[in-house]
C-alpha cells in the first residue's frame, strides 16, 4: 500500500512532508526546476513504505492511504503515479 497525496495540497505545497519522508518519495522538491511550475506535490507510489510520516506532518490533511481515499479525492491515486511516470524523480540528482 501506498500514501497518496490528494488536491488539498494544489497551491499549498507546505513541504512539511517532504522533510520527514524516510524514503525521499514525495516531490517535487522544494528549490528543484519542477517545484514552482507543479500545483502540489505528489508521492511515488513505486517508493512509499506506508510509515505514515507524511500524513502526520501534513498541515492540510492532504495525505491519505490510496485505500481510504475520500471519494471525492478518488483520482489523487493515478494523478500521483502519472506524476512520476514522466520520469521526475523524487531524489536530488
Amino acid at each position: 500500500m501506498t500514501y497518496v497525496i490528494t488536491d488539498a495540497c494544489v497551491g499549498v505545497k507546505e513541504a512539511s512532508c517532504v522533510a520527514v519522508c524516510p524514503v525521499d518519495c514525495i516531490g517535487p522538491l522544494p528549490g528543484s526546476p519542477e517545484f514552482d511550475s507543479a500545483e502540489q506535490l505528489y508521492i511515488n507510489p513505486a517508493e512509499c513504505i506506508d510509515c505514515q510520516s507524511c500524513a502526520v506532518a501534513c498541515p492540510v490533511d492532504a495525505c491519505y492511504p490510496e485505500d481510504e481515499l475520500p471519494p471525492e479525492w478518488s483520482g489523487a491515486q493515478q494523478s500521483n503515479a502519472d506524476y512520476f511516470a514522466q520520469g521526475i524523480t523524487s531524489r536530488p540528482s
